[in-house]
């Protein structure tokens, strides 16, 4: 009888865990890489005349996994490096995290995929693109430091000015922000 005791005592104690909110990163991968040096060896050859003009972009994207509680968010970097109207190269980075997001309002599941997977996954999409960089025997062009939750908010501000604007509920535009 004892037994039978602690048996159902413990069971919703483990009910209970289950339901208790969890975030992890279960892995972080590098998704896609790419490098293109279309001008090479000459760029190797002369000694650029001005001074090289560097464009970074970046964008997050999420996207709920069939498991259960599981998300993949991604991290896309591209670098390109021009002299004059010349590329010395390109390069661009997809890298990605599978995150296990258990028992938390949608609200903050949107503020977890688009500010702290981002901030997780970030240095390491840096690192490689930094590496990558390198090996082509050029100078490492590293990503800057983001902010993402700064980003995420301007995106919500833009979400919500647009459907003012159009008349739409402000929810509705919390929503569509969260998924950009």
């Amino acid at each position: 009888m004892a037994e039978e005791n602690t048996t159902n005592n413990a069971q919703p104690a483990n009910e209970e865990a289950a339901q208790q909110p969890s975030f992890q990163l279960v892995r972080c991968y590098l998704k896609d890489a790419s490098l293109e040096m279309p001008h090479a060896p000459e760029i190797f050859l002369t000694a650029p005349a001005e001074q090289p003009n560097v464009d970074i972009q970046f964008e997050v994207s999420q996207r709920r996994l069939p498991m259960e509680g599981a998300w993949e968010v991604v991290v896309r970097g591209t670098i390109t490096v021009t002299v004059k109207d010349q590329t010395m190269f390109l390069v661009e980075g997809k890298q990605a995290g599978i995150f296990d997001i258990r028992n938390i309002p949608d609200e903050a599941v949107a503020h977890l995929t688009n500010v702290m997977c981002p901030t997780i996954v970030y240095p390491y999409l840096r690192a490689n693109l930094a590496d990558i960089v390198t090996r082509t025997g050029l100078p490492p062009v590293h990503l800057p430091e983001v902010n993402f939750e700064a980003l995420y908010q301007q995106r919500l501000a833009q979400a919500q000015a647009k459907a003012q604007e159009s008349g739409a509920a402000p929810a509705a535009a919390d929503e569509g922000a969260a998924n950009a």
